[in-house]
């Protein structure tokens, strides 16, 4: 099955260099396509991103998280659409494990897993280590059977298209576990606990670590009881 990996881009010409340069180097052959959506950017987010060879850079002009995830979709040729964030390191063998997960479970239609942190402390790492290992996975995975990690997830193309793809109207908080809900009506959601990229901490540095945790656990809550976030204002971190 061809691999297209979508990030969706909004002022990110910090980070998209050496998010492209890793994905690149350690993806290799197992990309079918790399686009990047400029999410109405007003930096050199596009210049950057157009500076490597085979990555096709589109612009949505409606600024939005899921607004640009569906730009993304609907521009995906392969069979499986990857999303990752701006800002994220993908490790090896990372979408060789995709295609086999995918091969070896035909019902499979989302593959999910966590992330760790790039540029914190050790004791910061281990404490996002536990998060996954203790609270998040035993919750979210093992209780309620699914669950997605935004910055970090492979689905079948032709499963989004028939949910309708992403919800619009989300800005931000809630939408992977919108998005993990509906497709789990379709076919099995898999998270693998120890398949892991490397992430930026810019937004729980920024806000707080116990903040966002709680922000992050409310909104999952609201959005399995009430099918919509709790909150929809956010902030933009660069």
């Amino acid at each position: 099955m061809r691999l297209s990996v979508v990030i969706p881009a909004y002022n990110e010409e910090k980070y998209i260099g050496a998010c492209l340069e890793k994905l690149i180097t350690e993806a290799g052959e197992d990309i079918f396509e790399i686009i990047v959506v400029d999410n109405a950017s007003t930096d050199r987010t596009s210049a950057v991103a157009k500076k490597f060879k085979g990555v096709k850079v589109i612009r949505e002009e409606r600024k939005g998280l899921t607004r640009a995830r569906q730009a993304g979709l609907l521009a995906a040729k392969g069979e499986l659409v990857a999303y990752i964030d701006a800002d994220t390191h993908i490790k090896p063998e990372w979408f060789h494990k995709v295609h086999k997960e995918f091969e070896r479970n035909k019902r499979l239609v989302c593959l999910s897993a966590p992330y760790s942190l790039y540029d914190v402390s050790k004791w910061k790492r281990v404490a996002m280590w536990s998060y996954w290992n203790f609270l998040a996975y035993p919750t979210y995975a093992l209780l309620m059977r699914y669950m997605v990690l935004g910055a970090n997830f492979v689905a079948k193309r032709s499963v989004l298209l028939k949910i309708g793809g992403f919800d619009e109207s989300i800005e931000f908080y809630g939408e992977d576990t919108d998005i993990a809900r509906r497709l789990h009506k379709i076919g099995k959601v898999k998270f693998l606990r120890k398949s892991m990229v490397d992430s930026s901490p810019r937004r729980m540095e920024a806000e707080g670590w116990l903040r966002m945790g709680f922000k992050y656990g409310f909104n999952f809550v609201s959005e399995i009881l009430m099918h919509k976030p709790l909150h929809q204002e956010y902030k933009d971190h660069r």
